[in-house]
């Protein structure tokens, strides 16, 4: 975890320092945000209508929150209630060609971010990402997309949206509570009022409209061959192994393995969308086995080796709250 982020999260006593030194700067990013909104408000910038009905899965705060998984949650209903779906990202850490871009067999997460890239191999639906997410929504209406899922997006006001998702990590939640850059918000706590769900990444009360997430291990696969196994069948075949994630809570990964019995002789955490090489990996790895996320495993796919494994886990919810989710689906169709 980055210095800013132990701050942020975990009170770092002996860089408190740090806090009081940014405020300045929140409270310039509370002003430049504040004006924004208010000229989205009186019609000073436009919002731009969409083709087809979209719904805003994103956050409040930095990333690591369960977003990824529960757009996939919300794929995988979809294509149950027979509705054709999208997704539109920004695309992070990604190069594409052009914009937008339509994700297809050849592209890869260099080109439209590891996120979008994992959506895509793993549901199979049209996937756009691009800085400009109105024209990215435009091209999957062309596709015959009935709803549009926005992979974060929640403070792209330019995009005219149907519904709003907000995501947060049950454990580390809002951190200090400050904006960005003393704190690790994007948006103050009052925006969880004007969304139509808060759906809270594990076990913490945090608002009366929301809906609790439980990220539950499916099986590890292996990188090279695509085969799959049974966790406990996993952990029994290997003693020791090596872990390493880049998310915006490695920890969180970490401990999941923990309760897999995987036995983990050394976890590296790196920063969130961390480029990975082959010989980066090769030399952590040290002859022992490598398991990493399914987002990583996306970016390591020129250059895998048969002893690398990811976690593919799936977000789960009780009946109450999926059937909140099919009736909001519904709704929006």
């Amino acid at each position: 975890m980055r210095l800013i982020e132990r701050v942020w999260f975990q009170g770092h006593r002996s860089k408190f320092w740090l806090v009081p030194l940014l405020l300045p700067l929140t409270f310039i990013f509370f002003l430049v945000t504040a004006f924004r909104r208010f000229c989205y408000r009186v019609g000073i910038k436009k919002q731009f209508p969409v083709r087809v009905p979209v719904l805003v899965i994103g956050n409040i705060g930095v990333g690591g929150n369960g977003k990824t998984p529960m757009v996939i949650y919300l794929i995988e209903l979809c294509q149950q209630l027979g509705i054709k779906v999208g997704v539109v990202s920004r695309g992070y850490g990604g190069a594409a060609p052009h914009y937008p871009y339509l994700l297809n067999e050849q592209s890869s997460a260099k080109e439209a971010g590891d996120e979008p890239m994992m959506i895509y191999r793993r549901c199979g639906i049209p996937v756009a990402v691009g800085p400009d997410r109105v024209a990215a929504v435009s091209v999957l209406a062309e596709q015959g997309c009935q709803l549009v899922l926005a992979d974060d997006g929640l403070q792209h006001y330019g995009m005219a949206r149907a519904k709003e998702l907000i995501v947060v990590d049950g454990k580390r939640q809002f951190g200090n509570g400050l904006l960005l850059p003393a704190g690790p918000l994007r948006e103050g706590k009052w925006r969880l009022a004007s969304v139509d769900m808060v759906v809270v990444n594990g076990d913490a009360d945090i608002t009366l409209n929301q809906a609790s997430m439980t990220l539950s291990p499916l099986h590890m696969v292996n990188l090279a061959t695509g085969e799959k196994l049974d966790v406990a069948e996993f952990a029994e075949r290997n003693k020791a192994v090596v872990a390493i994630a880049a998310i915006g809570d490695p920890d969180r990964f970490f401990n999941t393995l923990k309760r897999c019995n995987i036995g983990c002789e050394n976890a590296i955490g790196f920063v969130d969308h961390h480029a990975f090489s082959e010989q980066e990996l090769t030399q952590v790895a040290q002859e022992l086995p490598l398991v990493m996320t399914e987002k990583d495993a996306i970016k390591c796919q020129p250059f895998v080796h048969d002893s690398w494994w990811y976690l593919s886990i799936s977000a789960t919810f009780n009946e109450q709250d999926n059937q909140r989710f099919e009736a909001l689906l519904n709704e929006l169709i």
